[in-house]
């Protein structure tokens, strides 16, 4: 089968960040995938201006727009501050609209507390509708990042990678699906197949 594009957005731009380790450590475990191609997109490195917002601004990053154009789904990570998501990740996200639609998205959740960033996942979930992606109904979350993964970025829960195996699943079915309906169901926003 063809692989599928599923790039990784990092949310946050906090310089101690811990969401950084969960990120990279996913990605890794996407390129072990034979049927997955992904890139991690850091929201630290998004020069956002400070005199506009939206759409009007994306062809200011046009590697991120024409990574979206090309993506079967999207995965988001992201920390929870204060019960909600971090400013930057919302503008990011802001700057593309009927690029995302019918593709799916996935959520990782960090939080250095017990509740592992479910909150923040809610948060999001009446966003990327908005967007147009259809999230998948199995998140990954890491509870007390701090102690999942040491000051270099290792693992040291080896029960993440079960949970983990069976989120990626999730995503590549959702994004298999829905690429399939892109490409045969016609709608407003697909053509449908090419005859």
């Amino acid at each position: 089968m063809e692989k599928l594009f599923l790039p990784v957005l990092l949310g946050t731009n906090r310089k101690q960040r811990n969401s950084i380790h969960p990120a990279k450590w996913l990605v890794g475990e996407m390129e072990k995938r034979s049927e997955i191609e992904t890139r991690l997109f850091d929201v630290a490195e998004f020069a956002l201006p400070q005199d506009d917002y939206g759409q009007e601004i994306k062809h200011l990053f046009p590697e991120w727009r024409d990574a979206i154009i090309r993506a079967d789904g999207l995965v988001i990570v992201t920390p929870e501050y204060n019960h909600g998501y971090p400013g930057p990740l919302k503008a990011v996200l802001d700057l593309l609209l009927r690029e995302y639609v019918h593709k799916a998205v996935a959520f990782v959740g960090v939080s250095a507390t017990l509740w592992g960033g479910t909150r923040v996942i809610e948060a999001l979930v009446t966003t990327v509708r908005e967007l147009g992606l259809a999230v998948t109904f199995s998140d990954l979350n890491f509870p007390k990042v701090q102690n999942t993964f040491d000051a270099e970025g290792k693992l040291l829960d080896p029960a993440v990678e079960k949970r983990a195996r069976g989120f990626l699943d999730e995503l590549v079915w959702m994004s298999r699906t829905l690429k399939w309906g892109r490409e045969n169901v016609p709608s407003k926003f697909h053509q449908g197949p090419i005859v």
